[in-house]
Protein backbone atom coordinates (compact mmCIF):
# COMPACT_ATOMS: atom_id res chain seq x y z
CA UNK A 1 0.00 0.00 0.00
CA UNK A 2 1.17 2.95 -0.63
CA UNK A 3 1.87 6.31 -3.30
CA UNK A 4 3.07 3.85 -6.00
CA UNK A 5 1.74 1.10 -7.51
CA UNK A 6 2.85 -2.05 -9.90
CA UNK A 7 -0.68 -2.32 -11.53
CA UNK A 8 -0.73 -1.75 -14.44
CA UNK A 9 -4.40 0.54 -14.52
CA UNK A 10 -3.41 2.95 -11.36
CA UNK A 11 -0.94 4.72 -9.92
CA UNK A 12 -1.29 4.26 -6.34
CA UNK A 13 -3.02 1.77 -3.87
CA UNK A 14 -5.18 2.82 -0.75
CA UNK A 15 -6.39 -0.19 1.79
CA UNK A 16 -8.40 1.43 4.62
CA UNK A 17 -9.59 -2.55 4.81
CA UNK A 18 -7.72 -5.49 4.83
CA UNK A 19 -8.92 -9.45 4.41
CA UNK A 20 -11.58 -10.72 2.15
CA UNK A 21 -13.70 -14.18 1.86
CA UNK A 22 -13.86 -15.89 -1.36
CA UNK A 23 -17.61 -15.29 -3.26
CA UNK A 24 -17.14 -16.74 -7.00
CA UNK A 25 -14.53 -18.61 -9.00
CA UNK A 26 -12.49 -15.33 -10.02
CA UNK A 27 -11.52 -15.45 -6.07
CA UNK A 28 -9.91 -18.77 -6.42
CA UNK A 29 -5.90 -17.80 -6.62
CA UNK A 30 -6.15 -14.62 -5.00
CA UNK A 31 -3.17 -12.29 -4.82
CA UNK A 32 -4.49 -10.94 -1.67
CA UNK A 33 -4.65 -13.85 0.18
CA UNK A 34 -1.24 -14.78 -1.19
CA UNK A 35 0.13 -11.80 -0.06
CA UNK A 36 -1.27 -11.67 3.80
CA UNK A 37 -0.88 -15.16 4.29
CA UNK A 38 2.52 -15.46 3.63
CA UNK A 39 3.33 -13.18 6.81
CA UNK A 40 -0.22 -14.28 8.88
CA UNK A 41 -0.33 -17.68 8.25
CA UNK A 42 -3.51 -19.87 6.94
CA UNK A 43 -6.93 -18.48 7.47
CA UNK A 44 -5.28 -15.33 8.23
CA UNK A 45 -7.12 -13.25 5.21
CA UNK A 46 -10.73 -14.19 6.04
CA UNK A 47 -10.00 -11.80 9.36
CA UNK A 48 -11.16 -8.71 7.56
CA UNK A 49 -9.68 -5.67 9.72
CA UNK A 50 -10.29 -1.94 9.37
CA UNK A 51 -7.16 -0.15 8.68
CA UNK A 52 -8.10 3.40 10.61
CA UNK A 53 -4.75 4.07 10.56
CA UNK A 54 -4.93 4.48 6.99
CA UNK A 55 -7.95 6.18 6.43
CA UNK A 56 -6.55 9.69 5.82
CA UNK A 57 -3.37 8.14 4.00
CA UNK A 58 -4.88 10.22 0.73
CA UNK A 59 -4.62 13.68 2.57
CA UNK A 60 -0.57 13.48 2.26
CA UNK A 61 0.09 12.79 -1.37
CA UNK A 62 0.61 16.25 -2.84
CA UNK A 63 0.65 15.04 -6.20
CA UNK A 64 -2.69 13.93 -8.09
CA UNK A 65 -3.21 10.13 -8.82
CA UNK A 66 -5.19 7.23 -9.80
CA UNK A 67 -5.96 5.31 -6.34
CA UNK A 68 -6.98 1.93 -6.36
CA UNK A 69 -9.49 1.37 -3.41
CA UNK A 70 -8.71 -1.90 -1.37
CA UNK A 71 -6.19 -3.67 -3.39
CA UNK A 72 -6.31 -6.20 -0.14
CA UNK A 73 -10.03 -6.31 0.20
CA UNK A 74 -13.61 -5.70 -1.06
CA UNK A 75 -14.86 -2.25 0.54
CA UNK A 76 -18.28 -3.96 0.47
CA UNK A 77 -17.76 -6.87 2.58
CA UNK A 78 -20.65 -7.68 4.98
CA UNK A 79 -17.94 -7.27 7.73
CA UNK A 80 -17.45 -3.75 6.99
CA UNK A 81 -20.04 -1.57 9.04
CA UNK A 82 -21.83 1.18 6.55
CA UNK A 83 -20.23 4.06 8.77
CA UNK A 84 -16.84 2.99 7.76
CA UNK A 85 -17.91 2.95 4.32
CA UNK A 86 -18.89 6.31 4.97
CA UNK A 87 -15.62 7.28 6.31
CA UNK A 88 -13.99 6.07 3.31
CA UNK A 89 -16.64 8.04 1.05
CA UNK A 90 -15.32 11.26 3.04
CA UNK A 91 -12.06 11.42 3.08
CA UNK A 92 -12.49 10.79 -1.29
CA UNK A 93 -15.17 13.73 -1.42
CA UNK A 94 -12.20 15.64 0.54
CA UNK A 95 -9.33 14.76 -1.83
CA UNK A 96 -11.06 15.41 -4.90
CA UNK A 97 -7.37 16.30 -6.74
CA UNK A 98 -7.09 12.21 -6.85
CA UNK A 99 -9.01 10.20 -8.93
CA UNK A 100 -10.57 6.87 -6.63
CA UNK A 101 -10.74 3.19 -8.58
CA UNK A 102 -13.15 1.31 -6.77
CA UNK A 103 -13.89 -2.35 -7.51
CA UNK A 104 -16.29 -4.74 -5.76
CA UNK A 105 -18.01 -8.17 -6.16
CA UNK A 106 -20.35 -7.33 -3.92
CA UNK A 107 -22.54 -5.76 -6.05
CA UNK A 108 -25.91 -6.34 -4.26
CA UNK A 109 -24.18 -4.09 -1.19
CA UNK A 110 -22.87 -1.18 -3.32
CA UNK A 111 -25.85 -0.79 -5.15
CA UNK A 112 -28.30 -0.37 -2.32
CA UNK A 113 -26.00 1.77 0.00
CA UNK A 114 -24.85 3.86 -2.54
CA UNK A 115 -28.69 4.58 -3.20
CA UNK A 116 -29.52 5.18 -0.06
CA UNK A 117 -30.24 8.63 1.18
CA UNK A 118 -29.13 7.41 4.57
CA UNK A 119 -25.59 6.77 3.31
CA UNK A 120 -25.48 10.07 1.13
CA UNK A 121 -26.77 12.07 4.54
CA UNK A 122 -23.53 9.88 6.34
CA UNK A 123 -21.36 11.22 3.92
CA UNK A 124 -22.94 14.63 3.69
CA UNK A 125 -22.08 15.30 7.53
CA UNK A 126 -18.49 14.21 7.05
CA UNK A 127 -17.86 16.09 4.13
CA UNK A 128 -20.45 18.51 3.80
CA UNK A 129 -21.18 19.95 0.58
CA UNK A 130 -20.58 16.91 -1.34
CA UNK A 131 -21.39 15.85 -4.72
CA UNK A 132 -23.33 12.81 -5.44
CA UNK A 133 -22.33 10.83 -6.96
CA UNK A 134 -19.11 11.43 -5.93
CA UNK A 135 -17.14 13.26 -9.63
CA UNK A 136 -13.95 11.69 -8.90
CA UNK A 137 -14.99 8.25 -8.39
CA UNK A 138 -14.74 5.49 -10.48
CA UNK A 139 -17.21 2.52 -9.75
CA UNK A 140 -16.99 -0.79 -10.83
CA UNK A 141 -17.38 -4.57 -10.43
CA UNK A 142 -15.41 -7.87 -11.07
CA UNK A 143 -16.54 -9.70 -13.83
CA UNK A 144 -15.13 -13.36 -14.77
CA UNK A 145 -16.95 -14.83 -16.99
CA UNK A 146 -20.89 -14.49 -18.43
CA UNK A 147 -22.51 -15.94 -15.43
CA UNK A 148 -21.25 -13.17 -13.37
CA UNK A 149 -21.92 -10.11 -16.14
CA UNK A 150 -25.38 -10.77 -16.12
CA UNK A 151 -25.49 -10.60 -12.23
CA UNK A 152 -22.89 -7.91 -11.38
CA UNK A 153 -23.26 -5.61 -14.50
CA UNK A 154 -26.99 -4.49 -14.17
CA UNK A 155 -25.98 -4.14 -10.59
CA UNK A 156 -23.66 -1.71 -11.43
CA UNK A 157 -25.66 -0.11 -14.31
CA UNK A 158 -28.72 0.11 -11.47
CA UNK A 159 -25.97 2.12 -9.08
CA UNK A 160 -25.68 5.93 -8.63
CA UNK A 161 -21.97 6.68 -10.03
CA UNK A 162 -20.39 9.36 -11.89
CA UNK A 163 -17.92 6.48 -13.85
CA UNK A 164 -18.79 2.91 -14.47
CA UNK A 165 -16.56 0.22 -14.82
CA UNK A 166 -15.95 -3.05 -14.99
CA UNK A 167 -12.98 -5.60 -14.42
CA UNK A 168 -12.56 -8.85 -15.99
CA UNK A 169 -9.87 -10.60 -14.51
CA UNK A 170 -9.28 -12.74 -14.07
CA UNK A 171 -11.13 -14.19 -17.36
CA UNK A 172 -12.13 -17.17 -17.35
CA UNK A 173 -14.66 -17.28 -20.42
CA UNK A 174 -16.14 -15.06 -23.02
CA UNK A 175 -17.93 -12.51 -22.09
CA UNK A 176 -20.96 -10.66 -24.43
CA UNK A 177 -21.53 -6.94 -22.29
CA UNK A 178 -24.25 -6.06 -25.33
CA UNK A 179 -26.25 -9.38 -24.35
CA UNK A 180 -26.61 -9.72 -20.40
CA UNK A 181 -29.05 -12.32 -19.38
CA UNK A 182 -31.95 -9.56 -18.54
CA UNK A 183 -31.30 -7.72 -22.09
CA UNK A 184 -29.75 -5.23 -21.41
CA UNK A 185 -27.13 -3.75 -23.51
CA UNK A 186 -24.22 -2.46 -21.01
CA UNK A 187 -22.60 -1.36 -24.03
CA UNK A 188 -25.47 1.10 -25.36
CA UNK A 189 -25.36 4.78 -25.41
CA UNK A 190 -26.55 6.70 -22.10
CA UNK A 191 -28.68 10.06 -22.73
CA UNK A 192 -29.54 11.00 -19.14
CA UNK A 193 -26.52 13.48 -19.11
CA UNK A 194 -27.25 16.95 -18.64
CA UNK A 195 -25.20 17.91 -21.89
CA UNK A 196 -27.48 15.96 -24.02
CA UNK A 197 -24.43 14.24 -25.61
CA UNK A 198 -24.42 10.42 -25.23
CA UNK A 199 -21.80 8.28 -23.14
CA UNK A 200 -21.64 4.69 -22.93
CA UNK A 201 -23.05 3.11 -19.76
CA UNK A 202 -19.75 1.48 -18.88
CA UNK A 203 -17.17 4.15 -19.09
CA UNK A 204 -13.90 1.64 -19.02
CA UNK A 205 -13.30 -1.98 -19.93
CA UNK A 206 -10.18 -3.55 -18.37
CA UNK A 207 -9.56 -7.28 -19.26
CA UNK A 208 -6.81 -9.42 -18.08
CA UNK A 209 -5.78 -13.17 -17.57
CA UNK A 210 -4.71 -14.90 -14.28
CA UNK A 211 -1.25 -15.45 -13.12
CA UNK A 212 0.64 -17.75 -10.27
CA UNK A 213 0.62 -20.74 -9.06
CA UNK A 214 -2.59 -23.05 -10.68
CA UNK A 215 -3.35 -19.69 -13.04
CA UNK A 216 -6.32 -20.88 -15.36
CA UNK A 217 -6.09 -20.17 -18.75
CA UNK A 218 -7.26 -16.91 -20.91
CA UNK A 219 -7.89 -17.52 -24.56
CA UNK A 220 -7.02 -14.68 -26.64
CA UNK A 221 -10.40 -14.59 -28.41
CA UNK A 222 -12.13 -13.79 -25.19
CA UNK A 223 -10.23 -10.64 -25.01
CA UNK A 224 -10.51 -9.57 -28.32
CA UNK A 225 -14.06 -10.32 -28.86
CA UNK A 226 -14.33 -7.68 -25.97
CA UNK A 227 -12.13 -5.68 -27.36
CA UNK A 228 -14.18 -5.64 -30.24
CA UNK A 229 -17.31 -4.96 -28.28
CA UNK A 230 -16.33 -1.41 -26.83
CA UNK A 231 -14.38 -0.16 -29.86
CA UNK A 232 -18.11 -0.84 -32.20
CA UNK A 233 -20.45 0.49 -29.61
CA UNK A 234 -22.01 3.23 -30.86
CA UNK A 235 -20.23 5.68 -28.39
CA UNK A 236 -16.97 3.28 -27.89
CA UNK A 237 -16.06 2.33 -24.57
CA UNK A 238 -11.76 2.15 -23.61
CA UNK A 239 -10.60 -0.84 -23.47
CA UNK A 240 -7.56 -1.60 -21.22
CA UNK A 241 -5.60 -5.03 -21.90
CA UNK A 242 -3.76 -5.61 -18.12
CA UNK A 243 -1.61 -8.84 -19.01
CA UNK A 244 -2.42 -11.98 -21.16
CA UNK A 245 -1.69 -14.30 -18.07
CA UNK A 246 0.82 -17.25 -16.86
CA UNK A 247 -0.94 -19.80 -19.21
CA UNK A 248 -1.93 -17.82 -22.33
CA UNK A 249 2.08 -16.52 -22.29
CA UNK A 250 3.44 -19.59 -22.20
CA UNK A 251 1.02 -20.80 -25.50
CA UNK A 252 2.05 -17.47 -27.07
CA UNK A 253 5.80 -17.54 -26.08
CA UNK A 254 5.33 -14.22 -24.21
CA UNK A 255 8.66 -12.64 -23.14
CA UNK A 256 7.96 -11.64 -19.83
CA UNK A 257 5.83 -13.62 -16.60
CA UNK A 258 3.15 -11.53 -16.58
CA UNK A 259 2.37 -11.99 -20.42
CA UNK A 260 3.32 -9.28 -22.20
CA UNK A 261 4.96 -9.01 -25.53
CA UNK A 262 6.21 -5.71 -26.67
CA UNK A 263 6.62 -6.68 -30.42
CA UNK A 264 2.69 -7.63 -30.27
CA UNK A 265 -0.14 -7.35 -27.62
CA UNK A 266 0.50 -2.97 -27.31
CA UNK A 267 -1.06 -3.11 -30.96
CA UNK A 268 -3.70 -6.00 -30.52
CA UNK A 269 -4.76 -4.83 -27.19
CA UNK A 270 -4.47 -0.87 -26.77
CA UNK A 271 -4.46 0.55 -23.42
CA UNK A 272 -6.74 3.38 -23.04
CA UNK A 273 -8.47 5.45 -19.72
CA UNK A 274 -11.81 6.92 -19.49
CA UNK A 275 -12.45 10.88 -20.20
CA UNK A 276 -13.73 12.83 -17.85
CA UNK A 277 -17.83 12.27 -18.36
CA UNK A 278 -20.66 14.83 -17.57
CA UNK A 279 -23.52 12.90 -16.16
Amino acid sequence: MGATSTIEWTEATWNPVTGCTKVSPGCDNCYAEKIVERFNGKGSFANVRRNSDKLFLPFRWRRPRRVFVNSMSDLFHADVPDSFIANVWSVMARTPQHTYQVLTKRHARMRSLLNSDAFYDQVRSLAPGAAWPLPNVWLGVSVENQHWADIRVPALLETSAYVRWLSCEPLLGPVDLTACDIGIDALSPDWSNQMGAPHPLLDWVVVGGESGPGARPMLAGWARDIRDQCAKAEVPVPFFFKQAGAVLAKEWGCTDRKGHNPADWPEAFPREYPLAVTR
